[in-house]
């Protein structure tokens, strides 16, 4: 009989694509993922997979181009959040319909915060883009998620990994892909004339875009300096977040941890999905070979 793993995916914005290459590397080596629980990127990459899925995602996610990521930032004026974060998971429900997270093939858990009661909170049960929403509203970014009079917020601003929150089954070994690893990234070559092309023709079309937001943003620069915060307010919620993780992972030891560097790239920088992917995939064999 294969291994039975319970896993366990953190936070982390675009890098938890590297997720999934850690449980393509798992399944590839035989393992039976038996349960997984998730904190805001990883309960998105979680929950697909946990409801079979996650070829779609996944190929969903390396059709996007720069302009294409940029595209789905719906931008809104709000005291609580300047992005929606609806129009990304909207066009997510095109290709994968929402299920209850009680019927899906595995046990899964999202964790979300509970910012009125300060507390975090587990989905068990209902639905699952109601609770992956809720995991990724990212504090003052993106609009809290109202679930039954109650207001949820990211999931990593209490728990980054929830080890805790992920059934166990008798003889399974504790997996946990952590994708805010401190430690250096090595960047795999790449085409730097292809790169500079695609730089180039994204470059004109975020202008073109900027100017049908000219009578809501006054020019490019307050829109740089929108995504100018997003980024210093993210790196600011991953420091808090390394504090966490390493009281999580003394508590909670896993049986094989997956580490991939936070430097593989920035919150948003979803178009880089298949570097992401393979990152993550090299950042399991390192984990068996040590």
């Amino acid at each position: 009989m294969p291994q039975k793993v319970a896993l366990v995916l953190s936070s982390g914005g675009a890098r938890g694509l590297a997720h999934i290459g850690v449980i393509e590397s798992l399944e590839a080596q035989g393992y039976e993922i038996a349960s997984i629980s998730g904190s805001s990127i990883g309960a998105v990459v979680g929950a697909f997979y946990a409801c079979g899925k996650l070829d779609v995602y996944k190929e969903w996610a390396l059709n996007l181009d720069r302009y294409d990521v940029f595209k789905l930032i719906d931008f809104t004026f709000s005291v609580q959040g300047f992005i929606r974060g609806e129009k990304v998971f909207k066009a997510l429900q095109e290709v994968i319909k929402d299920v209850n997270i009680e019927d899906m093939n595995i046990p899964f858990a999202a964790l979300v915060t509970d910012i009125q009661g300060k507390k975090q909170h587990v989905f068990e049960s209902g639905s699952m883009y109601q609770a992956i929403k809720a995991s990724v509203a990212i504090p003052t970014v993106i609009k809290p998620v109202e679930v039954d009079g109650v207001k949820y917020i990211d999931g990593g601003v209490t728990n980054p990994i929830p080890v805790e929150h992920v059934k166990r089954h008798e003889g399974d070994i504790l997996v946990v892909s952590n994708v805010n690893a401190i430690k250096p990234y090595k960047k795999p070559f790449a085409d730097k004339q292809l790169a500079a092309q695609e730089a180039a023709s994204y470059n004109q079309k975020i202008q073109a875009f900027l100017s049908s937001w000219s009578k809501y943003l006054p020019g490019t620069t307050e829109a740089e300096k929108k995504l100018g915060f997003f980024d210093l307010l993210n790196d600011s919620i991953d420091l808090m977040q390394d504090k966490l993780t390493s009281l999580l992972l003394e508590k909670f030891q896993p049986d094989l941890m997956v580490n991939i560097s936070r430097e593989a790239c920035s919150t948003f920088e979803f178009y880089k999905a298949k570097e992401l992917i393979e990152a993550g995939k090299e950042a399991f064999q390192e984990a068996v070979n040590n």
